[in-house]
């Protein structure tokens, strides 16, 4: 069964998908909003969930030369010092396990090369406004401006969170972050000088970050992400008051951050990233699928989301090989991820009050209870698990192994 697919975005998501379908012999055609396709946001990490995508798509090594190890997730509650947080991928004892700090530039281009290289049409300027059904249950493509494209046996959405291609569900989060990609400065301490996530709380207002991010391509040294949460009805606030007050603020909590701060000049080097908690109730339809954050979205606790669409796409191309026809194709790569993706949203949904929230009661738990709980066996196991999004074993129904490489040098 060959088909004509339309992939709606060029995000991680979309771009895994063509590759991955047109290497099966789908005729495949990308169209996206933006003149210039280009990645949105900071840094992300790629666990060996996302990695064993990758290394089907031959694109691991690629990948791993722009990234930067991490081990360990660590976290520290202010001004106690208590340990909140400490998650070590060695838990799982499963030798070579780690996860990977990588700019989103990184991915997006890699994928993008590779989409490039493979031949697929990227169609630019074209905002996806609706995927209309036809007849035989193949559907056409309209765009802003009453143009359209198709017929298509198959319609992608890899649109994310906003997708016009479903009605609005689900609630926006209360708590955004600020994001910065820096260049890490030498010497710098903490998390920019080890195979580590690093983050630093206040009750669960306040949340600081750094995840290395190795040397992506096109930068000139390695790089450092620094996080800042945020709530969103306080950012308006946060830009009129300047920089100089909330640097001092940052640096009062964490000291270590001082080197990464000095390099923050304007407001316009922190991108504001908003969230929202939500799921499709039917992510698949005649003709048409919703994949990665265009299926479900949540705040980025977990550090799942490019993961999930990583796995998203794998599970549609092994659904559709040797398939009769599209429809137990699309019901075939739902039942691959439908409780993965459950279980993800549920933990996400139990968590993100934990360290993204106004209540006081959960952090008390948090730093008093559950953060010397989470020392006693088994928990390293089952959070380095949660961490490395391999609860629920999501790879054993695709046929995939979790990505180990215990030869990769330290960042």
């Amino acid at each position: 069964m060959t088909l004509s697919v339309a992939v709606a975005g060029c995000g991680p998501a979309g771009l895994a998908t063509a590759l991955l379908l047109a290497r099966d012999g789908h005729r495949v055609v990308v169209f996206d909003r933006f003149a210039e396709p280009r990645p949105v946001g900071s840094g992300l990490m790629l666990q060996p969930t996302g990695l064993a995508v990758l290394r089907e798509l031959g694109l691991d090594r690629e990948i791993l030369a722009q990234g930067a190890r991490v081990e360990r997730l660590f976290g520290r509650a202010e001004p106690s010092g208590r340990v909140v947080l400490d998650v070590r991928y060695g838990a799982l004892r499963r030798p070579g396990l780690f996860g990977l700090g990588i700019h989103r530039a990184a991915l997006f281009g890699t994928l993008f090369s590779a989409a490039r290289r493979a031949g697929i049409p990227i169609e630019t300027g074209r905002a996806v406004a609706a995927a209309p059904p036809g007849s035989g249950g193949r559907r056409h493509v309209a765009f802003a401006g009453d143009r359209t494209a198709g017929p298509f046996d198959l319609v992608v959405d890899a649109l994310g969170t906003g997708t016009p291609l479903l009605p609005p569900t689900g609630r926006a989060l209360a708590y955004g972050a600020l994001w910065a990609s820096l260049p890490t400065p030498a010497g710098a301490a903490g998390a920019a000088g080890s195979a580590m996530l690093e983050q630093r709380y206040v009750r669960a207002s306040v949340m600081a970050g750094l995840l290395p991010l190795g040397r992506p391509s096109g930068f000139d040294g390695d790089q450092t992400a620094f996080f800042w949460s945020i709530r969103l009805d306080r950012h308006d606030a946060w830009r009129e008051a300047g920089l100089a007050p909330w640097i001092d603020a940052v640096r009062r909590l964490w000291p270590a951050t001082a080197p990464f701060l000095e390099r923050i000049e304007t407001p316009e080097q922190l991108t504001l990233a908003r969230y929202t908690h939500r799921t499709a109730a039917s992510p698949a339809e005649a003709g048409l699928i919703h994949l990665g954050d265009a299926w479900r979205s949540a705040s980025p606790q977990l550090g799942q989301g490019a993961n999930m669409a990583l796995l998203d796409a794998y599970a549609l191309a092994l659904a559709l090989r040797g398939a009769p026809d599209v429809a137990v194709a699309l019901a075939r790569a739902v039942g691959l991820r439908r409780r993965h993706v459950a279980l993800y949203q549920a933990m996400s949904a139990l968590f993100t009050p934990v360290y993204q929230s106004d209540g006081r009661a959960l952090p008390f738990l948090r730093d008093r209870v559950v953060g010397p709980l989470a020392r006693v066996p088994p928990a390293p196991r089952v959070l380095a698990a949660m961490v490395s999004g391999l609860v629920g074993a999501p790879l054993r129904p695709l046929g995939l192994e979790p990505y180990a490489e215990p030869t990769l040098p330290t960042a």
